[in-house]
């Protein structure tokens, strides 16, 4: 028997967001590859004797190296199982999962690639953002906030991006929103910009921090916001007020966060 790989896309956090066939793959595995951000309850619907590896990568912090992931997808489908690489969001989104097709295509391992809801779109939605809004916002960007470690320069030329489009979402940029958002500036977004910054999107922990393109660095390195977040920039997130829906939205203030010490919650108030 000849094995193989699906790249599956699992959504972010809600595992409800996991397509249809995503799911029938995952409940015939043999072997579930899966990442930090994927929903633990996701694992439950594969086989109860299927291998689980956990593959997962923090900020910083990886537990395997891409190399190594890429070398167990081979060498379980090699040995004629069914491996399901399940992973957060979109596998073709800042996922890597590009790279692990190149890898299973080079090693003449069949695969499929299975997308996923992407973080880019879900996390906004969860928190009453559209993207795209009549009147509001014709265009938007998806962009990373975290590139390859090592490069001399960024790849990514904000100025440009700054009025280039009406919407930008910004995947991985926790721990560089301060010199994002002062790079937009620089290229003409107005301060007055409304800005989200959603933490934990499509979960049950998701906060949403809501402020102005000019003091949302500020504001977000004073609550110490920490990875995973997806940042939102526009006029669409000033719809939030009237269209917030998600119930399991970890907090009714638009400016706080959930859990925060109550100096830092002084300090959010005169930033405001």
């Amino acid at each position: 028997m000849r094995g193989g790989v699906a790249l599956v896309g699992a959504g972010p956090g809600d595992p409800g967001l996991l397509t249809v066939r995503g799911l029938a793959l995952l409940r015939r595995a043999d072997v579930v590859v899966y990442d930090r951000l994927v929903d633990p309850r996701l694992l439950d619907e594969a086989p109860t004797d299927a291998r689980r590896i956990f593959v997962g990568k923090a900020s910083g912090t990886h537990v395997l190296s891409q190399a190594r992931i890429n070398g167990i997808l081979i060498t379980h489908a090699r040995a004629g199982r069914r491996v399901v690489r399940l992973k957060g969001g979109d596998p073709f989104v800042f996922g890597r999962g590009g790279e692990e097709a190149e890898a299973l295509a080079a090693a003449d391992v069949p695969f499929d690639v299975v997308p996923g809801v992407s973080a880019a779109l879900a996390v906004p939605a969860y928190a009453g953002i559209p993207v795209t809004h009549r009147g509001i916002a014709s265009s938007f960007a998806v962009v990373t906030g975290h590139e390859e470690d090592g490069k001399a320069e960024s790849a990514v030329d904000w100025s440009r991006l700054a009025t280039a489009v009406d919407t930008l979402v910004i995947l991985m940029g926790a721990r560089s929103l301060s010199r994002i958002a002062s790079a937009l500036l620089d290229g003409g977004r107005g301060g007055d910009t409304p800005v989200a910054v959603i933490r934990w999107g499509a979960t049950d922990a998701q906060a949403t921090l809501v402020g102005r393109l000019d003091r949302i660095g500020e504001i977000a390195d004073a609550v110490g916001l920490a990875p995973p977040v997806v940042i939102v920039v526009g006029d669409v997130v000033s719809l939030r007020e009237r269209l917030a829906w998600f119930s399991g939205e970890a907090m009714n203030d638009a400016h706080a966060v959930h859990g925060l010490r109550p100096q830092v919650r002084e300090a959010l108030l005169r930033l405001r």
